[in-house]
């Protein structure tokens, strides 16, 4: 996952969700899917277009998207749909950038402390008893089984469950929104969230520190969320993101 470093064509696609808006590619992922900033008359608005076919719909995100928004700050959904090879999601713009834009890798330790301190403001305020979506270990597995993908077998039986929450899914430093300040605001990319034990975030969380800070930046995070490192949960979950 990345800021594009070259500028990217625009689809005809896209141009018609949203027309008449100064559009620009604003991140690409491993899927080949990318995200635009649409700008125009007092508005903001980002559009994701991806593949058919990925690890999560983007049906299953406006869900998310729709339930999530009663709690938390995420995206508000203004379209969505698809055809034969792609699927595409309009959202209005929210206030603050990416953690991982110029602004908040200039400020390393203030932004990782952010990540810790939403994640841990993300976990608190989703009710886990009201969420309809799983993303515990056994629906992880078998959505990759559903994708071809075999998991190990020593993957499929987790760690005992250190407390339960909503999990955000995919969070990696880039979902983490900042303030001009450097305070958390809100999350995106929630096409995966559901009930899961928070390690399954946390140890994604803190692996994405050194992709996108560098080196050294683990106490600082776990210092902002309120909680020890777990190395048994923390190998684990990260050996199960990688496998999915």
């Amino acid at each position: 996952m990345s800021i594009p470093a070259h500028p990217v064509d625009i689809p005809d696609r896209v141009r018609a969700l949203v027309p008449g808006m100064d559009l620009s590619a604003v991140w690409l992922n491993d899927a080949g899917g990318v995200t635009f900033r649409g700008a125009g008359d007092d508005d903001v608005v980002f559009v994701k277009l991806q593949p058919r076919g990925g690890e999560t719909s983007v049906a299953a995100e406006v869900d998310r998207l729709r339930w999530a928004s009663s709690f938390a700050a995420v995206p508000e959904v203004r379209s969505w749909g698809g055809d034969a090879t792609h699927e595409w999601l309009v959202t209005t713009g929210m206030a603050g950038e990416s953690a991982v834009s110029e602004r908040g890798t200039r400020a390393p330790r203030r932004t990782v402390r952010a990540i810790g301190a939403g994640l841990r403001q993300w976990h608190e305020r989703l009710p886990v008893d009201a969420c309809p979506f799983t993303w515990e270990v056994p629906a992880r597995i078998g959505a990759a089984r559903a994708r071809g993908i075999r998991v190990p077998a020593a993957l499929h039986d987790a760690p005992a469950v250190d407390r339960l929450v909503v999990c955000h899914g995919d969070a990696c430093a880039p979902n983490t929104l900042i303030d001009a300040d450097g305070r958390w605001v809100g999350h995106v990319d929630v096409g995966a969230s559901g009930r899961a034990d928070r390690w399954a975030d946390i140890a994604v969380a803190v692996m994405s520190l050194e992709w996108n800070f560098g080196p050294g930046w683990d106490a600082e995070f776990f210092a902002a969320y309120g909680i020890e490192p777990d190395p048994v949960r923390q190998t684990f979950y990260r050996a199960l993101w990688n496998a999915t």
